[in-house]
């Protein structure tokens, strides 16, 4: 993918959130003295940014071919001649994540966070370490006691996912795995 390299991946990486990785790093990288480099390739990341969080439009593909010919075409550095590969590479080998990021409203590889419905607790696994309220950072976690299989009263944690904006750290927490991403 991308300049005569080859990068080998799972189905566990999103093919689209990888060429928008490699699209923020050149467009980072670009020196900013031409036109095409530093105005295309920002052009180029604000789709790709779109499509990653689901607010795509219906000539959003259309519209990244068109501005990587372009950047490809008139810039004056090697690092602006190729720094639309990636994405044109996936799009021609991997166009159906893209649709199934435009149009099914889905991330195959569950990567991309918008996609995901949210998160919730595992009563089974929950310890009631209280390690997921103090990470998480808008408060949607409380605790709520319940009977355990003996009929004692525990804590348990519980997501309010109204509030839950999906940061993930409580899941990154969680020494027992009881948080759980919801697709």
């Amino acid at each position: 993918m991308g300049s005569g390299g080859m990068i080998i991946v799972d189905e566990d990486t999103c093919i689209v959130d990888l060429a928008r990785y490699f699209l923020n790093f050149t467009t980072a990288e670009s020196c900013g003295q031409c036109t095409p480099c530093r105005i295309g390739l920002k052009a180029m990341l604000e789709v790709m940014d779109r499509i990653t969080i689901g607010e795509s439009k219906p000539d959003d593909l259309d519209r990244l071919r068109r501005l990587a010919s372009t950047v490809a075409d008139s810039s004056l550095c090697a690092l602006g001649r190729t720094a639309p590969n990636p994405v044109l590479s996936t799009l021609r080998y991997f166009k159906d994540e893209y649709d199934a990021h435009i149009e099914g409203n889905t991330c195959p590889a569950k990567v991309c966070q918008h996609f995901m419905e949210g998160y919730w607790v595992n009563p089974e696994l929950c310890r009631g370490c209280m390690l997921c309220i103090e990470e998480c950072p808008v408060e949607a976690i409380s605790m709520e006691e319940q009977e355990d299989e003996k009929g004692r009263a525990v804590k348990k944690a519980m997501i309010e996912a109204s509030q839950c904006i999906k940061c993930g750290r409580c899941f990154n927490k969680c020494p027992f795995g009881a948080i759980q991403e919801v697709w």
